[in-house]
């Protein structure tokens, strides 16, 4: 059985909604600027937001679609992947990602870094050039404004210094 994805996507919304809110009442640690509440306060409103994005469509292409075949007792089955198409190789894209940030990070930096990846993975998974550009452009700084401003977690520069 498939959930539609307004389903899938309103059960994200609610989870997020949930690890926001529990982020939201735990308690800031004195004298820090950021607590543990900063960080289920973020991955709950990005996972609302990715919630919502599922919800509306957005970045969804419909005219790939699954064709459905029939079968001999009346229910119908995904059609196989069409020759040609390396279906399966999409397995090995996240470790392969992994190795390319662990090689490339401290000689390239993580906003180029990351940039590749987003764009990558983007495409891979089906969406449009005009969706994975932007969004390969803006999330390395958006991450680096969260964990590398905001954490103060310590990210590669690499080629580009870091004046922001």
């Amino acid at each position: 059985m498939r959930l539609p994805d307004s389903v899938t996507g309103s059960f994200l919304v609610v989870l997020g909604a949930a690890a926001a809110y529990g982020g939201w009442i735990l308690p800031p640690v004195p004298g820090q600027p950021v607590g543990p509440n900063v960080f289920p306060l973020v991955i709950g409103i990005g996972l609302a937001l990715c919630g919502l994005a599922i919800v509306f469509g957005i970045g969804h292409s419909f005219e790939e679609e699954e064709e459905l075949v029939p079968l001999e007792d009346g229910q119908v089955a995904a059609a196989p992947p069409p020759p040609g198409k390396l279906y399966g190789l999409r397995a090995l894209l996240p470790p392969a990602l992994l190795l390319f940030y662990v090689a490339a990070a401290d000689r390239l930096g993580f906003i180029i870094t990351a940039a590749i990846m987003v764009y990558v993975t983007s495409t891979a998974l089906g969406a449009k050039w005009k969706l994975a550009l932007p969004l390969a452009a803006l999330s390395p700084f958006a991450i680096h404004l969260i964990f590398g401003k905001l954490l103060r977690v310590p990210l590669p520069a690499g080629l580009l210094p870091t004046p922001w």
